[in-house]
């Protein structure tokens, strides 16, 4: 398991050495960062069992206020990352105290309630560009405005906050938090009765999950220079990481890295081959892709490959008794 990580690590770092080409770099780069909001979102999504489909508010704080900060006042973006990560603490808990008291698509249609108005709101308020949007430095001054000409700087960036979100997710995973959140997806009631308080452990899996989704939401803007709305706090934003966390396998530490590695080179290839008509078809394929998890592996493409990958053990047969 140790060589197939390190192999992992190498293939990855080897990538944009490997693929030269502009265009196989930015299409690297959006990978890990479409790894890093699914990841994200899987930690309450996946192992808490709660379905957010409202996790553009906090990819949208992360793209806004650091542009905020760089347009009204001329400050460096990148002071707006630990501002734009409390803002997404803040909405956590005030989204996450009351919601919580739901379950199932109720919860569900909150959290996407409530990231729906908040789109509305920003669509209409022109301190945050209303419509239009807000734009970022078109030319970097200093390092610190992480503008580049090429996507290699931002591919290592992404990837080492992804492997930073993989280590706190695994480190998750095999403490007490884990143990409660498995518990919760499992069943709250059951969990409740053994004593696991399910409301205080899914509010830290709520707050964990916003503060990467935001930190990803930062990384997005730092690599456009652009956010609007729709780019922004639009619903696709939340479907993309349930849709790529889906793919892969929730729950799973390396599941929302390879429905990325599946759907992000597969939505580019649609938007490159049909121009702006892709759009219309990256929601055909999104739909498509939920029937066939829903209908045939809920567990993700990982699971599926660990199915057809364990050692089939053949039965002894049972011995006959004599009459």
């Amino acid at each position: 398991m140790r060589w197939a990580w390190i192999a992992l690590a190498l293939a990855l770092l080897a990538y944009p050495l490997v693929f030269t080409s502009p265009f196989y770099q930015d299409a690297g780069a959006l990978v890990l960062l479409a790894a890093i909001s699914a990841s994200a979102w899987n930690v309450v999504g996946g192992y808490a069992g709660q379905i957010s489909v409202g996790h553009a508010m906090f990819y949208g704080a992360g793209a806004y206020l650091p542009l905020l900060l760089h347009q009204h006042w001329h400050l460096p973006p990148i002071l707006g990352v630990p501002l734009a990560i409390a803002v997404s603490l803040a909405l956590a808990l005030v989204v996450g105290f009351p919601t919580f008291r739901l379950q199932g698509h109720y919860f569900s249609m909150a959290t996407l309630a409530v990231a729906e108005l908040i789109r509305i709101v920003v669509s209409n308020w022109e301190l945050l560009g209303a419509a239009i949007g807000l734009q970022g430095p078109a030319v970097s001054k200093n390092w610190w405005d992480l503008t580049f000409r090429s996507a290699v700087p931002y591919y290592y960036i992404f990837l080492a906050v992804l492997a930073l979100l993989l280590y706190v997710t695994w480190h998750m995973q095999e403490s007490r938090l884990g143990y409660y959140l498995r518990a919760i997806r499992s069943g709250e009631r059951a969990a409740r009765s053994l004593g696991v308080p399910v409301r205080r452990y899914k509010l830290f899996a709520l707050m964990l999950s916003a503060t990467f989704t935001s930190l990803a939401g930062s990384l997005y803007a730092f690599k456009t220079g652009f956010v609007d709305p729709e780019s922004g706090l639009g619903i696709l934003v939340s479907v993309q990481m349930i849709i790529i966390a889906a793919l892969g396998g929730t729950g799973t530490l390396l599941g929302p890295l390879l429905g990325a590695v599946i759907l992000v080179p597969l939505q580019t290839t649609t938007n490159t081959l049909f121009g702006g008509g892709g759009a219309g078809l990256t929601f055909i394929v999104y739909g498509g892709i939920i029937v066939l998890i829903a209908r045939f592996e809920p567990g993700g493409l990982l699971e599926l490959w660990h199915r057809l990958t364990a050692p089939r053990t053949r039965r002894a047969p049972a011995p006959r008794h004599a009459a």
